[in-house]
């Protein structure tokens, strides 16, 4: 195929590296490109994973690019900032492309691709949502820090919107955003005291006065917040799908899959609030959590984030407390006599999971 032809085709790129989590919300990605295109009846563009872990995507029809830690480290560099590395693989990948979108890999298709492709035209920056004004972060270090320097400059100012990357579209005559973006994190990372969002911060900045921003909420899925309980039903659709991903059953499956976080019927969580009456405090609102996993919902998926439940419950009574949950305390708080009755065995399953060397130690 003439390197004319190839370039005037969309790419979708994904950057997917460590630990095995990352590499299965990719896998869930890119079949849910195929589940809603296949339904719709439209094409799937050309798909390429920079990945450490060439050998995880061989059950789909993509492109891979082996990405080893010392590229990872060059690209983050010079201050050993990670995200850094998204800018650098969407710059180089639009001088082979016409038009590219990256995207993060806690990432569902709603629609087929081709819709997001629709939406880049020239001038425009796609982005997963766009955010508030800069005036309404003055509390960041990122306001504080930067604000006067970057308002001098002309770069910025309080109307400036701010936005999500977890989906950055362009095309290849606009990546000079990218130039100024990754040169905009090279300068303010020292000033930013380890704010996580400095480069969708900088991509901010270099597309202000330059760029119109357009955003996909309604056609891409990112499930950012509580991402735990999500990605459980993404480990349950691999364990039934994972050696063939794409067959029909399961993109059914897929399709199926309520993107929202499964929450127990107002009768269930009465009972927990009853059960819960003799706890005080955060003992009681973390059984109150740990009762909304307990809850047997209908389909397999929802059901499939109980654990989720149990171990977000635990971090949170951990951040809440700073401190460790400990056996006793386990112990003690599900066996409270409305938790013992309503739950019953299923108290085992629960200190068997969040207590694994001490599991003996429950009472039946």
């Amino acid at each position: 195929m003439p390197a004319s032809t190839v370039a005037a085709r969309p790419l979708l790129v994904y950057l997917a590296f460590g630990s095995d989590t990352y590499h299965q919300e990719a896998l869930f990605s890119i079949a849910s490109a195929f589940a809603v295109s296949r339904e719709a009846g439209e094409p799937v563009p050309d798909i390429l994973v920079f990945t450490d872990k060439p050998e995880a995507y061989g059950v789909l029809p993509v492109s891979v690019r082996p990405l080893d830690k010392a590229t990872r480290e060059a690209w983050a560099q010079p201050h050993g900032y990670h995200f850094r590395t998204k800018h650098v693989v969407l710059r180089q990948i639009l001088q082979e492309r016409d038009v590219a979108l990256l995207i993060d890999t806690d990432t569902v298709f709603r629609v087929p691709p081709a819709r997001l492709f629709d939406c880049i035209q020239p001038g425009t920056l796609l982005c997963n949502t766009i955010n508030r004004p800069y005036s309404q972060y003055q509390d960041s270090p990122l306001y504080f820090n930067l604000h006067e320097d970057l308002k001098a400059r002309g770069l910025a100012d309080d109307d400036m919107p701010l936005l999500n990357s977890g989906v950055i579209g362009l095309r290849s005559g606009d990546s000079a955003v990218l130039d100024r973006s990754i040169a905009l994190m090279d300068e303010c990372y020292p000033r930013s005291e380890g704010a996580y969002v400095l480069e969708e911060f900088c991509l901010a900045v270099a597309v202000h006065h330059h760029l119109t921003l357009a955003e996909c909420p309604e056609l891409i899925h990112h499930y950012w917040s509580r991402k735990n309980l999500f990605r459980a039903k993404v480990r349950a659709w691999l364990r039934k799908h994972g050696e063939q991903p794409l067959a029909e059953s399961a993109m059914v499956d897929l399709r199926g899959i309520n993107l929202d976080i499964p929450r127990p019927p107002t009768l269930h969580r009465l009972l927990a609030k009853l059960a819960t009456l003799t706890l005080a405090g955060m003992p009681r609102q973390f059984m109150r959590e740990v009762l909304n996993g307990c809850y047997e919902h209908a389909d397999e998926f929802d059901r499939a984030c109980s654990t989720a439940w149990w171990e977000k419950a635990r971090d949170n009574f951990e951040s809440r407390t700073a401190s460790r949950l400990t056996p006793e305390q386990l112990q003690s708080w599900l066996n409270a006599p409305g938790v013992r009755l309503l739950l019953g065995k299923r108290r085992l399953d629960i200190f068997q999971h969040l207590m694994p060397v001490a599991a003996s130690s429950l009472e039946h």
